[in-house]
Parts: C-alpha cells; sequence; structure tokens
C-alpha cells in the first residue's frame, strides 16, 4: 500500500473520530485523567529508500568507500543495484518491493488534564512484520540481498493534546529501541558468507492521533507514527570459500566486507489504538 493510501485512510478515519462528540454526551466521565493500559494494531510502510545501494570494505581498514574490482581493473558491480529483494540472479528480472505489514503493540501511560489540555506520558512494546531490502549485482551474474525486519521495539514518548470533551487530539514525540532482525541472501555459490545477524539500534518516533470515550472507562483512537532507527552495525564479511585468488572480493585483501549504504530503517506507522482507563 501506497503513502499516499496510508494518509487517506488516516484522514477518513480521522474524521470518523472526530464525529464521536454527539456519542461522547452520552458518556459520564469525558476527561483524559489517568492511567491506562492497552494496545494498538495496524499498518506499517517502508520509505522509499531512493537511489540506496551497498558499500564495500575490499582493504578491511574499517572505511566501506572501495569498489570491487576483477583482475582487469573492471567494476564487478557495475550491473548496478535495486531498492528490494532480487527475483534472480540479473536486474533484468527486476526486485520485489519492499514488504509493507502489521505492526501490534502493547501500552500503557498516565495523562493529566487542565481544562482543555492534557500532557501525558507513554511506553509501548511490539513489533513490525514490514521488511526492507536491498539488491546488489555483480557481473558473474550473481545477486546479493540485505533484509531487515524490526525483531521488536520498546518505546517511551510524552503526548501533548486538546480535547473539547470525549476527545483527544495529540501530538507524541519520544524515543524507541529496536532489536533488528538482519539477513543476507546470494546465490554466489563460490565465496563464504558470514554476518553479526540481529542488531541493535536507539531511534526516535514522532506522530500525531486522536482518541475518544466511548465509555466513561474505555477509549479507541487513530494514531500515525514514523520512526526512525539508526542501523549501520550490520556487516556481512566475504572469505574464500571454494573461489580462486581471481575473485574480485579477495583481490585486495583475501576477503571483503559489506553494508548497506543507508543506515536509516524509517518505518510509517498507522495504527488502531484502544485503552482501558483507570
Amino acid at each position: 500500500m501506497s503513502l499516499t493510501k496510508y494518509a487517506v485512510a488516516a484522514a477518513t478515519m480521522l474524521t470518523a473520530i472526530g464525529a464521536v462528540p454527539a456519542h461522547a454526551q452520552e458518556v459520564e466521565n469525558t476527561e483524559f485523567d489517568g492511567m491506562y493500559i492497552g494496545g494498538s494494531f495496524g499498518l506499517g510502510a517502508q520509505t522509499n529508500d531512493v537511489n540506496e545501494s551497498i558499500r564495500f570494505d575490499t582493504d578491511r581498514n574499517g572505511s566501506f568507500d572501495n569498489t570491487v574490482r576483477t583482475v582487469t581493473g573492471a567494476n564487478a558491480f557495475s550491473p548496478g543495484f535495486c531498492n528490494g529483494a532480487a527475483k534472480s540472479n540479473v536486474p533484468t528480472a527486476g526486485c520485489k518491493n519492499d514488504k509493507d505489514d502489521l505492526d501490534y503493540y502493547i501500552r500503557a501511560g498516565a495523562d493529566k488534564q487542565y481544562g482543555n489540555l492534557v500532557i501525558g506520558f507513554m511506553v509501548d512494546a511490539g513489533r513490525s512484520e514490514s521488511t526492507d531490502s536491498v539488491t546488489g549485482f555483480s557481473t558473474t551474474p550473481a545477486s546479493y540481498t540485505f533484509t531487515r525486519q524490526l525483531d521488536y521495539a520498546i518505546g517511551a514518548r510524552g503526548r501533548v493534546g486538546y480535547t473539547p470533551g470525549g476527545v483527544l487530539f495529540y501530538a507524541t514525540s519520544g524515543i524507541s529501541y529496536a532489536k533488528i532482525d538482519n539477513s543476507f541472501t546470494t546465490t554466489n555459490g563460490a565465496n563464504s558468507f558470514t554476518d553479526n545477524g540481529k542488531t541493535e539500534s536507539f531511534g526516535w518516533t514522532g506522530g500525531v492521533g486522536a482518541e475518544a470515550k466511548v465509555t466513561d472507562n474505555i477509549t479507541m483512537g487513530l494514531e500515525y507514527l514514523f520512526t526512525r532507527y539508526n542501523d549501520d552495525d550490520y556487516v556481512v564479511n566475504v572469505g574464500p570459500g571454494t573461489a580462486g585468488a581471481t575473485n574480485p572480493f579477495l583481490l585486495a585483501s583475501g576477503g571483503t566486507d559489506m553494508k548497506r549504504s543507508d543506515p536509516d530503517f524509517d518505518l510509517h506507522s498507522i495504527r488502531l489504538t484502544a485503552a482501558f482507563r483507570f
């Protein structure tokens, strides 16, 4: 689903939630004050990582600024790169788009209402099924695909909102910690490939939302969040395997390290929320 469709869906649902005040007249306690527990469920979308590629460290000095070259000096990755997962070992077959999928989280927090102003704090924990991939193609031919997905995330953020009574419109922002599940696949059967698996990252998140009282103690709402993690620690080490000494990955130092060019793991989320207020 495109981000435009997400935006249209969010606007439609926010309009519906904004119409709840008529129902709120039947709710005696229209204040957003006190502690709550609940959860959220929705859809996640990937930012389109235009021009993302793979970076190489052929001399293994820690700087990923080299080009993998053949014995003749040609660029071994001249076929190029694509955003997404490879469909085959040649770029002409194209790549699959990043997978936009479900988000599900639990949450707890507390609000304090001052007139029409509401100030609060919340924590949440959960995961997203969305995946973000990038692929490089070598002249062999072969494909090399990096994929990342949230294993889980834990966030803490504040929020400030306005309520005319029964409905709360708010902005929220804070920090998030994530365990990121990185993986690597390739059609290259000659070299050996080892990686450092899951990585950890701190990031930030922010967004807007609306929450409506449906009973004195139960609220439902809609929330949009943008989250960015810096995921720059995942490295794939390329070794000899069964490849000969003239293998492009081995020419400079007997091996090559690879990583994604874009360290930012960005997630857009639109979630339905529900909470029980004490």
